[in-house]
């Protein structure tokens, strides 16, 4: 079972705009030492689009290489159709993640049938587990039928992430797969979201502040995990005024770039351009985001101990 806090972290490029393989290496390590439970490349926060498919084989390598077998690697897969899917599936094999995640199809919006069909194409071929990954804002919305009977139907299915932050959703899908697939992983992608989600019976998360702030993020896992409700509130409370800006600040998902910038890691420009009034904007963002870090305890790559909270 995949379970705790992983990271959909960013790449770092350098002023080429190639990846920076030396501080990506660098970056997963921190993000390992400072308690994720597991590395998530190639999602959403990691700009998967935005890299060639190439690209994308390299990032997992690299990450692989990195985490060095002390975390789980759970890596993006997911290509414009089944086929080149699983031939991702098969390099990520190859390279040593865990498992990969898949989202729903993308672009088009499909049908349910038609996602069923595209997942157990997948999970037919597929030399390695697989998560699904529903991001309704971005991709084929899965109902939760469809997730039950995918689980129903494919042992190499083995768990999910919801990034829709539908709380009863979520507990929907628990209730309807967990009887028959009580190993079945649900993870929440939403991070203003994350102790509700834990509290139903998610069993982690995969959160894009986790690779700013992931003493944080590891800090309400266990609290939450560990009965203590109250804290874990005060620290959501936290996460959810440091992750509102950082999404909202910029376009996704440039405040994150800028956050795990003020952590020490030179992340680079985007390679979406952006306009003379975005790059004043961001400043401001980075000013902010910076005080809200310092008033955690957690600006610069120090480890920060939310202990206090």
């Amino acid at each position: 079972m995949i379970t705790g806090i992983l990271t959909p972290h960013m790449v770092p490029l350098d002023a080429g705009g190639r990846i920076a393989e030396a501080e990506l290496e660098r970056y997963v390590s921190w993000l390992v030492e400072r308690g994720v439970h597991g590395l998530y490349p190639n999602g959403s926060t990691g700009e998967f689009l935005r890299f060639t498919a190439d690209e994308r084989r390299r990032i997992v390598e690299i990450v692989c290489r990195a985490a060095a077998g002390r975390v789980p690697v759970v890596a993006g897969a997911a290509e414009g159709t089944a086929a080149e899917t699983i031939r991702a599936c098969e390099h990520c094999h190859e390279a040593g993640a865990t498992a990969v995640a898949i989202v729903s199809p993308f672009y088009y919006k499909l049908s349910q049938e038609s996602i069923l069909a595209y997942f157990r194409e997948i999970a037919r071929h597929s030399p390695i587990d697989i998560t699904l990954y529903n991001i309704p804002m971005l991709a084929s919305p899965m109902e939760v039928a469809t997730v039950q009977r995918l689980a129903e139907e494919c042992p190499r299915i083995v768990g999910i992430k919801d990034s829709s932050g539908d709380v009863a959703w979520m507990a929907r899908a628990i209730a309807a797969v967990r009887p028959t697939r009580p190993e079945f992983s649900f993870l929440t992608g939403w991070d203003a979201a994350l102790v509700a989600m834990l509290a139903i019976g998610c069993n982690g998360g995969t959160n894009a502040s986790s690779g700013v702030v992931p003493e944080l993020t590891r800090a309400i896992y266990d609290a939450v995990r560990g009965g203590d409700l109250p804290r874990a509130n005060r620290l959501q409370a936290a996460l959810t005024g440091l992750f509102d800006p950082m999404l909202s600040g910029a376009d996704f998902p440039e405040g994150f770039r800028i956050a795990a910038g003020l952590r020490g890691f030179a992340m680079g420009p985007s390679r979406q351009p952006a306009s003379e009034g975005q790059i004043a904007s961001r400043r401001t963002l980075a000013e902010d985001l910076r005080a809200r870090l310092e008033e955690l305890g957690m600006d610069g790559d120090r480890p920060g101990q939310p202990i206090g909270i």
